[in-house]
């Protein structure tokens, strides 16, 4: 059942939060600004470490069936068996294996807190908070402290009826490679997995279990089994398909010799990161199977490009989150009245996430002109002569609006008086076109003279509803045009 905590928050406090939220604001834009910067000068540097790697590698694929002195630091790319006669052991599960590596997985079922938080603002400027609290259990890779918890029926609920039993790694000392030792780092990228069948001492485990859950007073059957192993898993706890609050969950894998492709540096017997003289920093490569080093070095480059891209959205989120917090303080000057505060605060809030993205492009644009300067340049003249070209398409199109409406309402934006016409530029013209901006004289504007008298408007075109000489209405049949 969900579990409900409300408070209020007086206008004032209201107001001086958002006061304090301009100073944090100001911290979490620096921060985001410094990352993005970061961030761009971090993708130049790995890309050139990338580039220095392949220009730096020996051609072809290397043989390290045999070791080569003349391969002494150099880069190089070979595929080749990863093996090893290292015996690993998990003494706590009576488990011997050779491999590359053992990995023991420990979960623990456990009450897991969730909130969700709806916040409503109230007529004089308060709000009010709600929070409600639900409790899941599930499977985690670490207990979970109970004492926070706000219901009081899940506070302190969490246990686990063996602490002792933790996540664990080991990795092989010698690991061949050809002629070579694997260093490390290479062991430590080997992902080949294979489940252990783990030969566990039950009785002992059954004590075990029985004593802590004695001592957190939880009554067991003394003859119920506690320990309950399952290929490679064992399961502490009353029963697998019941799971209950403190049981733990252990898996243990091996990783299992098997061929690899790597680009390493060659020292001595074994292999070291290559470093960039150019950005001081390393490069290296470990792929499962025969993957070529053309390969190899694209997917470091796409690792690259997502991570670079990653950083970015995070950082612009940072920049759009700080601009809000920055000016919150608008929308809640209008608190005391929710409807207009919501009309503020969306305007804002827009206003805010336009700033921010534009403050991020701006850094993000000024840091490609400083790590990137071949690329940045060209991109800002790029991007100046796009506003220029956009502003004089604009001023084009306003220029066009009145001709364009002329033409299509006829004449009324053309003036024809007996000294010639007038263009919608302003140009006075005599002739078919207009002298400054070329635009033909428009066709089929009727004029007009009172066939009475022959006396002629100024404006032929707009002619006066009488004749001024001998008092004619002019209509149709005075139209000489």
């Amino acid at each position: 059942m969900a579990y409900q905590v409300k408070t209020t928050k007086n206008y004032g406090n209201r107001l001086l939060d958002s006061i304090k939220g301009v100073g944090a604001g100001f911290i979490i834009l620096f921060v985001g600004t410094i990352m993005l910067c970061a961030n761009e000068g971090n993708y130049v540097k790995n890309y050139k470490t990338i580039g220095d790697a392949q220009n730096a590698l020996v051609k072809g694929t290397t043989d390290v069936s045999q070791a080569d002195p003349s391969l002494e630091g150099k880069l190089i790319y070979a595929h080749d068996f990863a093996d090893t006669q290292d015996v690993l052991t998990d003494n706590m599960f009576g488990v011997n294996e050779k491999a590359i590596s053992l990995v023991r997985n420990v979960e623990y079922y456990q009450y897991e807190q969730h909130s969700k938080t709806e916040k409503k603002d109230k007529l004089g400027g308060s709000e009010e908070t709600t929070i409600t609290y639900t409790y899941e259990k599930k499977w985690v890779s670490s207990p979970i402290n109970s004492s926070g918890f706000a219901d009081p029926d899940y506070k302190n609920k969490n246990f686990v009826i063996e602490g002792e039993v933790k996540s664990l790694r080991q990795d092989a000392k010698n690991v061949t490679f050809g002629a070579y030792k694997l260093p490390p780092f290479i062991i430590a990228s080997i992902r080949n997995s294979a489940p252990v069948e783990i030969r566990l001492n039950s009785n002992e485990w059954n004590n075990r279990v029985a004593k802590r859950m004695t001592e957190l007073g939880i009554k067991t059957d003394s003859n119920a089994a506690l320990a309950h192993v399952q290929g490679d898993t064992v399961y502490l706890g009353k029963s697998p398909t019941s799971p209950q609050i403190g049981d733990v969950r252990v898996t243990i894998t091996k990783v299992v010799p098997a061929d690899i492709s790597i680009i390493a540096k060659v020292v001595g017997n074994s292999f070291e990161e290559f470093t960039s003289p150019r950005t001081g920093r390393t490069f290296s490569s470990v792929e499962m199977g025969t993957v070529s080093a053309e390969t190899m070095f694209k997917h470091a480059v796409n690792l690259n490009k997502f991570i670079t891209w990653l950083l970015r959205i995070i950082g612009i989120i940072l920049i759009v989150a700080a601009f809000k917090l920055i000016f919150k303080i608008l929308p809640t000057l209008f608190k005391v009245l929710p409807p207009l505060a919501s009309i503020v605060g969306a305007g804002v809030g827009l206003v805010c996430t336009v700033g921010g993205l534009a403050w991020s492009f701006i850094v993000i644009s000024l840091a490609w002109l400083f790590y990137r300067p071949l690329i940045g340049v060209p991109l800002l003249a790029v991007a100046i002569a796009g506003i220029w070209f956009l502003k004089k398409k604009a001023k084009e199109k306003a220029a066009l609006a009145p001709a364009s409406a002329g033409a299509a309402s006829a004449p009324s934006a053309t003036v024809l008086t007996a000294d010639g016409w007038t263009c919608v530029c302003g140009k006075v013209n005599k002739g078919k076109f207009c002298a400054d901006c070329g635009k033909p004289k428009p066709a089929g504007v009727p004029q007009y003279k009172c066939d009475k008298c022959g006396w002629e408007p100024q404006d032929k075109a707009h002619p006066p509803k009488f004749c001024p000489t001998c008092g004619d209405p002019f209509d149709d049949g005075d139209i000489v045009k």
